[in-house]
């Protein structure tokens, strides 16, 4: 076992991002079921196109965070401590904007 947090802190780190896309065979909602993936597309690109993918904000895809509903993925954002349920593709921009700020997009 490596202890790597000094170096993640030194490259920047300040967040991580917690998108659930968790599937299941039962009769209860899950992510998966909710466009959890497509969440978790939409939270990648909003970070790439402000140059924070994998610098100031890291993204991982989990299993159940226990905010399950047919209406939405769950989201969680770390440290900060905030807990998102039923968040759709079209609520990421607005949901990061207010977490990161509305920062702007990175011209290449």
């Amino acid at each position: 076992m490596r202890d790597r947090t000094d170096a993640v802190r030194e490259r920047g780190f300040t967040d991580h991002v917690l998108v659930c896309t968790h599937d299941r065979d039962s009769e209860y909602a899950c992510c998966a079921g909710a466009g959890g993936e497509a969440v978790l597309d939409a939270v990648r690109t909003w970070l790439r196109d402000r140059d924070l993918f994998w610098s100031d904000v890291y993204v991982a895809e989990t299993s159940c965070l226990g905010l399950c509903s047919a209406d939405g993925a769950a989201v969680a954002i770390h440290p900060r401590g905030r807990w998102y349920a039923d968040v759709t593709p079209g609520d990421v921009p607005e949901l990061l904007g207010r977490e990161f700020g509305t920062r702007e997009i990175v011209e290449e």
